[in-house]
């Protein structure tokens, strides 16, 4: 989701989740010592984070290439969103940084929800009806299938994909208030951890504000590495629908050994530098990494420029 604090109160289904990019990324060495000499050896290679745009994540973990949350249509194909602070441009705002061929090699896709912004028409029109797609639920399925997919499959909380242990986290996008006002618009969503004997645990949190859900999965998998969407995306009238400053250190403070990656967005940043290990510029989003010692008081800073393409990580 994109930073948008000026959200009109009448929004439709697209207007409210389909604002832009919010997700994000960075880079984290993920490659760990010890067991890693016992994998195979197309497993123990480096595993790289590759934001391509807005959620969109090309993750390359345990020998395997996934692909989450595709937003894969041309810059420009869809309308602005009618009654939003932005509505007179049309998304997505950037193009693909990459060609589209190498974007879709994957061995699997995960779909954290179906908001447009996540899974968008361009996706069910390029992407291999036949490659695995795991869903958050069985609904998701269902659309998923519906679209002409045949290997969709649930992603729960014990899944194995070719060496790769997935596990489905839950998340909330929004505050209980949120929720009640625009249940059909934010609905249910998901994140994953990834966990591999040669590789850091790895968990994206998703389209989530802090909750007691992103808590339990910290303290179940304590993971080494944690992506958030902290773009701190507002309806007028309601609480942020996804993490902001209170939200990250919240994690912070609940895994505050972990490398935490958070945004800072283009005209507008939610998160100060603070202590950056790596920093990467992509649009819409600047992208920085931390490690602990976070600040404990979080104020806003002017954010980074923007640099067109995606950022890449070996991890």
């Amino acid at each position: 989701m994109v930073d948008a604090p000026h959200t009109p109160n009448a929004l439709t289904r697209r207007q409210a989740i389909a604002l832009g990019g919010g997700a994000l990324l960075a880079s984290a060495t993920l490659l760990a010592s010890g067991s890693a000499a016992a994998a195979a050896e197309r497993s123990t290679r480096g595993a790289s984070l590759t934001q391509v745009r807005n959620a969109t994540l090309r993750i390359d973990y345990g020998g395997i290439r996934f692909l989450v949350d595709p937003l894969l249509g041309d810059k420009d194909a869809y309308p602005g969103f009618e009654g939003t602070a932005n509505s007179q441009r049309r998304n997505p705002l950037v193009p693909l940084p990459m060609p589209l061929a190498s974007i879709v090699d994957v061995d699997a896709v995960i779909v954290t929800h179906l908001h447009p912004d996540h899974w968008d028409e361009a996706a069910q029109a390029k992407l291999n009806k036949s490659r695995p797609i795991f869903a958050q639920n069985a609904a998701d399925a269902t659309q998923l299938r519906s679209a002409g997919f045949s290997d969709v499959r649930l992603l729960s909380e014990n899944t194995e994909f070719q060496g790769v242990r997935l596990n489905r986290t839950g998340g909330q996008h929004g505050t209980d208030a949120a929720l009640k006002a625009l249940p059909q618009i934010l609905g249910p969503v998901s994140g994953f951890v990834m966990s591999h004997p040669a590789h850091k645990t790895l968990y994206v949190a998703g389209d989530t504000i802090w909750t007691a859900e992103v808590e339990r999965a910290i303290a179940r998998y304590s993971p080494d590495v944690i992506v958030v969407n902290a773009g701190m995306a507002t309806v007028i009238g309601l609480d942020p629908i996804i993490m902001g400053p209170t939200d990250v250190l919240a994690v912070h403070r609940a895994a505050p050994n972990a490398t935490l990656t958070v945004p800072l967005f283009c005209g507008r940043s939610t998160i100060p530098p603070m202590r950056p290990v790596q920093s990467n510029i992509c649009t819409p989003s600047a992208l920085v990494t931390y490690q602990r010692p976070i600040e404990s008081t979080v104020m806003p800073s002017p954010a980074l420029s923007s640099l067109f393409g995606g950022v890449r990580s070996v991890m």
